[in-house]
């Protein structure tokens, strides 16, 4: 029988005493077959339906407790609809295709519910716990060592950040310590830059550390994956410090995006914050080895650099020039003009010669420094907020006391009648422009107080 178009109005009603929140931004399109948010966490629990292919979301992160829904049915619509739906409360905790009543058609056939079935529950592999400490002895001898400071000691330091690798036949057993009250992870990656890497966490929830691998696609959250291809798994919280191992086979054939351990890798390391089972960005810089290691060949003890050599090439040159060479440039046209006022150099006065060549010299190592950021971000950034407001900061300065220096010069210009009155008016006009240049320099230096401010709070961050 043909069944005329029709507009069906569902309502769903979920959740009626404790509010959700929703997860992350309605762009779900990945996840509308099975309706699994894939953020690394099993849902509480999974009835199989069959599915239409019919699917929406919302994107508001606001939290909710009602959700309407207006469906217009196709022509070709069947008899019988039930609607599925997932309700995320918290980061691991949702329900996945939530069943609604049926909803029939006028005229359709009684329909008989189906025995409902449950999918199997997935296992986790188990999971132990340490009893004791990460020893470094065999760094270098049997282990793969990367630790921050260099050469620290995970038993006595609690500060140590420790990493480890040890081939055993055909698996690598991985040792992580550190200072944990969210999370501690590392990455294998083909370049030291963020993005397309396989990566292995260690989350603390509580007293509870859970183990997890995940991959990096750009700059953004990790992809938690499937604890599967991980053996042996173990974990200790004492002290403050966290501490997890497990193994994992050299090469996993057919497991997507677990990478090869008998090739060179950047290997980072990072620790940062984490809530409910959700990690959060890590607040400096991560670890990065100089160079790419094969974790699985000979033994080594390395260290790594949070920030880049061109980094600190750009502090240090930042650092001659505006703390050696303008002080002392400054210094001598200030100071010294008197003192080799005779004295020549070249056709010019030894003072404005010196000031002149220290000068010079901040400008040029001050835009060798300037041009390194951009090589190492690999261009310009438009974020740079606090660099352009800076620029734009001096610039407006100099053009503000131009033109009061050029206003001061044409009201002596237009008292020349009388040399007296000229000279009187000079005397006013200097004494306002001094009072002037004062309130200038007052709001330039609470402007550069604020930028300075600025800047060392971000350079805190990296």
């Amino acid at each position: 029988m043909a069944v005329p178009g029709f507009t069906l109005s569902a309502f769903v009603f979920l959740l009626h005493v404790n509010s959700v929140a929703s997860y992350p931004n309605g762009k779900v399109t990945k996840s509308c077959h099975r309706m699994v948010p894939e953020h690394g966490h099993s849902p509480q629990s999974e009835p199989t339906h069959h599915m239409a292919g019919s699917a929406v979301s919302h994107t508001s992160s606001s939290k909710k407790t009602e959700i309407k829904v207006y469906w217009k049915a196709p022509s070709s619509a069947p008899n019988h609809i039930r609607f599925l739906a997932t309700v995320v409360e918290k980061y691991k905790i949702y329900w996945v295709k939530i069943p609604s009543q049926i909803i029939s058609q006028p005229n359709a056939l009684l329909f008989t519910t189906p025995k409902a079935t449950t999918a199997p529950s997935s296992t986790s592999p188990p999971i132990s716990h340490l009893t004791k400490p990460f020893s470094a002895s065999d760094c270098g001898n049997k282990k793969f060592c990367i630790r921050s400071p260099l050469n620290c000691d995970p038993e006595k330091e609690h500060t140590c950040v420790f990493l480890s690798f040890m081939r055993d036949e055909q698996s690598v057993v991985v040792e992580m310590s550190g200072p944990g009250e969210g999370y501690l992870s590392f990455a294998f990656s083909r370049d030291r830059w963020m993005g397309n890497d396989d990566a292995y966490m260690c989350i603390r929830e509580d007293q509870t550390v859970h183990i997890q691998p995940s991959h990096l696609t750009g700059r953004s959250h990790p992809m938690m994956d499937s604890r599967g291809p991980l053996e042996d798994m173990a974990w200790r919280l004492v002290d403050g410090i966290m501490q997890c191992s497990f193994r994992r086979k050299i090469t996993l054939p057919g497991v997507k995006n677990r990478f090869d351990l008998n090739t060179s890798y950047y290997i980072f390391l990072a620790d940062g914050a984490a809530f409910d089972g959700r990690i959060y960005k890590h607040p400096q810089q991560p670890l990065i080895t100089h160079d790419k290691h094969d974790v699985t060949d000979s033994p080594k003890d390395v260290g790594g650099s949070r920030s880049s050599l061109l980094l600190k090439v750009h502090a240090a040159l930042m650092f001659v020039a505006w703390m050696s060479t303008v002080s002392m440039g400054v210094l001598i046209a200030r100071f010294f003009r008197p003192v080799w006022s005779k004295a020549f150099f070249f056709g010019e006065a030894v003072w404005f010669q010196l000031h002149r060549m220290l000068m010079l010299t901040t400008s040029v190592l001050t835009c060798i420094a300037f041009v390194m950021p951009f090589i190492y971000r690999g261009g310009w950034s438009w974020k740079t907020y606090a660099m352009i407001g800076f620029v734009i900061w001096h610039i407006g300065t100099e053009v503000v006391l131009e033109i009061h220096a050029y206003r001061l010069s044409r009201k002596v210009e237009i008292l020349d009648d009388d040399r007296i009155q000229i000279l009187q008016s000079f005397t006013v006009s200097e004494a306002e422009g001094h009072t002037f240049k004062k309130t200038v320099l007052a709001v330039y230096v609470c402007g550069n107080v604020t930028f300075l401010i600025i800047f060392l709070s971000a350079i805190s961050h990296v």
